[in-house]
């Protein structure tokens, strides 16, 4: 049995937040452009040593890693396709614990090498525009300042941007999950992400009011995305809504329980009258939406619930079925504290927002602001009642 090795890398840039191998890189490229010389142009290495890697690997492996006939382009062998999949589908698969890794590593760091660093703690639900933020954030913001967007319950200024690094600690977990971590101090912000036209009395609301207090939490604006069925490119199956998943028997992957998505299934089907096992399940519930992008792309699956970034990454069609916004949630007495400060700022600044709007299937909604619950949550009853922007619905 062959066994994995991990290794970790101190630099000055950014980085690479997956785990990285040589070898799949190398079959990736080679199936890509159909010849070794070609596959070294892509990764910028000499024919020679892609060759003579490939050959060491072959020997080492004891089986042909790459085929061709005369004149024809060169392929993976069955051996070598099975590689790159099996690679692809665990970095897929891992991708939120590879993350969570990478951000102990630097939470650790951090303090040894910049003292007078922010570290801000999250736990929230999986999200591609939370991950970008984070790296975005440790490669500094020049552009952050004053955005000209305050909090609109107070009408304040954005506030002044501490001094310092700022280093988002994200932990990928369920929504319910981080609110949870949220309560119970194992954090200082918690991401979740409900259905923007919720009503009272939904399976949205029975989720999420019990773990909320007015009063006790602030939510702070990040996002409104689209989520949707992921399916595979030129949508075969013809799907438009779950009930056609259900009615052509597509291959349904699930995500986990306790996530905010699974709440969303279940909020939809309860709208389309089906219930859970109207839908064939294929195989194990993923743990996030790159993790069902790649079960759709590699044929495991044929359709999903996702995000429209996760569908684009891979190739895919996206059937856009709801908006939804991504809240961050707080305890009132961070919102004035220097990490929380720092992330309010940079969510504020022009050019982050602009950047958000160009992922697909995201927008800017409120992005940094401090928000009451009534201006946000629709199940939240109270006496001055405020509307949320993009938002077509009343809470």
């Amino acid at each position: 049995m062959h066994r994995i090795e991990l290794h970790y890398t101190l630099s000055q840039g950014t980085g690479s937040r997956l785990i990285r191998n040589p070898l799949p890189e190398m079959l990736a490229a080679v199936a890509q452009e159909g010849s070794i010389s070609g596959a070294a142009r892509a990764l910028g290495l000499s024919y020679r040593h892609v060759w003579g890697a490939l050959k060491r690997w072959e020997e080492q492996l004891g089986s042909p890693l790459v085929v061709w006939g005369k004149g024809q382009a060169a392929q993976l062998s069955e051996f070598g396709a099975k590689l790159l999949w099996a690679e692809r589908q665990a970095q897929a698969r891992l991708a939120p614990q590879i993350a969570a890794l990478h951000a102990d590593l630097e939470r650790a760091f951090a303090v040894a090498f910049d003292p007078g660093a922010h570290v801000l703690t999250l736990y929230a639900s999986h999200d591609d525009a939370l991950a970008l933020l984070r790296e975005y954030a440790a490669a500094g913001d020049p552009a952050a300042g004053s955005s000209g967007a305050g909090d609109p319950d107070a009408g304040m200024p954005p506030p002044a941007r501490p001094r310092g690094a700022l280093h988002l600690d994200i932990r990928f977990a369920g929504s319910v999950d981080a609110i949870r971590a949220l309560n119970e101090g194992r954090c200082t912000l918690a991401g979740f992400h409900t259905l923007e036209s919720a009503a009272p009395g939904s399976l949205t609301a029975r989720t999420y009011k019990p773990l909320l207090r007015p009063g006790t939490h602030k939510l702070i604006g990040f996002a409104r995305r689209t989520q949707g069925l992921i399916v595979a490119r030129g949508n075969p199956l013809g799907v438009r809504q779950l009930a056609d998943v259900a009615a052509r028997g597509a291959r349904f992957v699930h995500r986990p329980l306790g996530t905010g998505t699974r709440v969303l299934l279940g909020e939809l089907l309860q709208r389309e009258g089906l219930d859970e096992g109207a839908l064939a399940a294929a195989g194990h519930a993923e743990p996030s939406h790159a993790a069902v992008a790649q079960a759709v792309a590699s044929g495991t699956a044929d359709a999903g619930l996702g995000i429209e970034l996760a569908a684009r990454a891979h190739g895919l069609d996206f059937v856009p079925l709801v908006h939804e916004h991504y809240h961050l949630a707080c305890l009132k007495a961070s919102l004035d504290q220097a990490p929380t400060l720092a992330l309010r700022t940079l969510l504020q600044s022009p050019a982050w927002q602009a950047r958000m709007a160009a992922l697909p299937g995201y927008a800017p909604a409120c992005c940094g602001q401090v928000l009451a619950m009534s201006a946000v949550l629709p199940w939240w009853k109270f006496s001055a009642q405020k509307r949320i922007p993009g938002s077509t619905r009343k809470p």
